[in-house]
């Protein structure tokens, strides 16, 4: 039978057939080398390569399987809902100071402090961001122009789950913004964290994939292991169950790759049967003493017991050694430093005194610089309160420009409402005649853009009105004229009303007769009434008296019936003895014709 050549076909075929019983008469084939370097090698062989099929399992991950996308949480286009208590001051506290820390470990060139931090300006924002994001990309720099645009762009394309608007760069230290801004960057801090980790322990990972390699004798065993199971495959498929030859073969090989020497054979046998001879005089001995070897097990117990003492005392001494070596070292040490700052302390008092013999400044100077000094603190004081208070007109300016923009956009959300109520937006609405009425607001835009928006819905919106006005016209003329019909019909109605009157007066005299006339009919209906009670009581009389005859009757006719059968059973009875009795005389009868014939033959005989 031919040998398939894919691996999938012999797994097939190997999974139709019976399992077959391990031959461990073959053991001893292999060295013991060869057998722990087989097992080892196994699991980690990939095929051969002159040609030979691999049995390794085949991996179910394919090219064509999909593979779910790193960044797949955050594709769609459906805003997250940021979870952190970006409005929690606490909260906001720790962030800012994990941003310090992260720039004052790593060097960051300007003056930093939690205090600064709290309101940082725009600038200071972007050279922070720059700083940061340079541990990533090393060679990113800051654009000159559209700033606030490559921000927001860097950490969607980062993958930042939550998205950081543009006009938010415009104002970085406004209170309502700084918190998501903070929080951003200390996303980025630890991204930046886990990257350096990653780096690091790439290094590890490569270290291991150099031991896990195999050595060349492993390789060539594994080759003749897999070659040896390929032709007993083959073998075993082609109806043979003998594998002598093929262990003769891969024995050859293997004394051939061990080196293996037929001479020292004898030798290794002659020790193998000294061996042997040992262990079995050993075991004569542990049957003629039994106890032997509990007491050797003892005795093994209390010299483990005694070497675990003098362990632990010896690790007491040592430990008891390296803290006297250690009090020692730092004795010493404390004594070179006290050496050293007496040194110091000397060498320091000689500069002093070289610098006060040879000073060139007086007395007067000196004080005269400390004044200046002074003077020169309380103006940085003054500087400092003022630019404190810029600052704080800087926030009322900033907060104000909030509350006026966040107004605007009310006021344009109004608008926006309105103009849709009233069918103006969108473009498509019937009441915009293809007019955009839109606003879209935007700082940038400056000034100019009110004149625009103006040239943009005033004109339309007033040649609207205009046609609304002349059509509101038209409406009031019409409601003239139709309240003049009003008018007409009204006074139509008022003589239709006094017609009514005069009719529903006539109407009332017809009721008045036709009450009268009900009257009568009731009193007659009222007298047939009573004529028709006593009819009918005398109806029930009758009813009542025909009833009880009708009983009466029905009585005797059960009675009549009860009798009828009685006299019928009497009769069926009396009929049945009678036809007993009729049996009876017709058989005498008979009997007696007969005997008569018989005497009226034997008197014919006789005659």
């Amino acid at each position: 039978m031919k040998r398939s050549s894919s691996p999938s076909g012999s797994n097939s075929r190997a999974s139709l057939l019976p399992i077959r019983v391990q031959d461990t008469s073959r053991a001893g084939l292999y060295t013991p080398q060869a057998i722990e370097r087989s097992k080892l090698s196994i699991s980690k062989y990939t095929g051969g390569s002159e040609g030979k099929n691999s049995f390794s399992v085949k991996r179910t991950s394919g090219s064509g399987a999909s593979r779910n996308s790193p960044w797949g949480f955050f594709t769609g286009t459906e805003k997250l809902k940021d979870p952190r208590p970006l409005h929690d001051k606490t909260y906001i506290q720790q962030c800012i100071r994990q941003l310090c820390e992260f720039l004052v470990e790593n060097g960051y060139a300007q003056n930093v402090s939690v205090k600064s931090l709290q309101t940082p300006s725009t600038k200071d924002f972007f050279r922070i961001f720059a700083f940061i994001y340079a541990f990533l990309c090393p060679s990113y720099e800051l654009p000159d122009s559209k700033i606030e645009e490559e921000i927001p762009k860097v950490f969607k394309e980062l993958g930042y789950p939550f998205p950081l608007p543009k006009s938010s760069m415009y104002t970085v230290g406004v209170p309502h913004v700084w918190p998501q801004v903070a929080a951003a960057l200390v996303w980025l801090i630890d991204c930046i964290k886990i990257y350096s980790v990653m780096r690091g322990n790439a290094d590890v990972l490569v270290d291991a994939q150099c031991w896990s390699g195999e050595g060349e004798d492993e390789i060539v065993v594994n080759k003749l292991f897999m070659e040896y199971t390929e032709k007993c495959y083959d073998h075993f498929m082609n109806g043979g169950d003998a594998f002598e030859e093929m262990d003769a073969e891969l024995q050859a090989k293997l004394n051939k790759v061990f080196k293996v020497d037929h001479s020292k054979m004898k030798t290794l046998e002659a020790e193998n049967k000294k061996l042997n001879e040992e262990i079995a005089r050993l075991e004569r001995e542990r049957e003629n003493e039994p106890d032997r070897l509990e007491t050797l097990r003892k005795l093994k117990a209390s010299l483990q017991a005694d070497v675990e003492k003098y362990q632990a005392y010896i690790t007491n001494l040592e430990s008891h050694s390296a803290v006297l070596d250690q009090k020692l070292h730092s004795l010493t040490e404390a004594c070179e430093e006290s050496e050293l700052e007496v040194e110091m302390m000397k060498q320091e008092n000689a500069r002093l005194q070289h610098t006060v013999d040879n000073q060139l400044y007086t007395a007067v100077d000196i004080e005269r610089i400390n004044h200046e000094k002074d003077e020169l603190q309380q103006t940085i004081n003054k500087l400092t309160k003022e630019l404190e208070t810029e600052r704080q007109q800087l926030w009322a300016e900033e907060l104000k420009y909030a509350r006026g923009k966040e107004s605007i956009e009310a006021h344009l959300d109004d608008y926006h409402r309105l103009a849709r109520k009233l069918k103006l937006i969108p473009a498509a609405m019937e009441n915009s005649r293809g007019h955009d009425f839109e606003i879209k607001f935007n700082p940038e835009d400056g000034p100019h853009s009110l004149d625009k928006y103006r040239r943009q819905i005033n004109v339309p919106l007033m040649q609207i009105i205009d046609e609304t006005e002349e059509a509101i016209r038209k409406a009031s003329h019409k409601k003239i004229i139709l309240e003049d019909s009003l008018e007409k019909l009204n006074v139509m109605i008022a003589e239709k009303k006094s017609i009514i009157k005069l009719l529903k007066e006539e109407a009332q005299k017809l009721d008045d007769h036709h009450q009268q006339t009900l009257k009568v009919a009731e009193e007659e209906e009222e007298k047939s009434a009573a004529e028709l009670q006593a009819l009918e009581i005398h109806k029930n009389l009758i009813e009542a008296g025909v009833h009880e005859g009708l009983k009466e009757a029905m009585n005797e006719l059960h009675e009549i019936q009860k009798k009828h059968q009685i006299a019928v059973r009497t009769t069926n009875e009396e009929k049945m003895q009678l036809l007993d009795k009729l049996y009876c005389v017709l058989e005498i009868v008979a009997f007696h014709v007969g005997s008569v014939e018989v005497k009226n033959e034997s008197w014919k005989s006789h005659l």
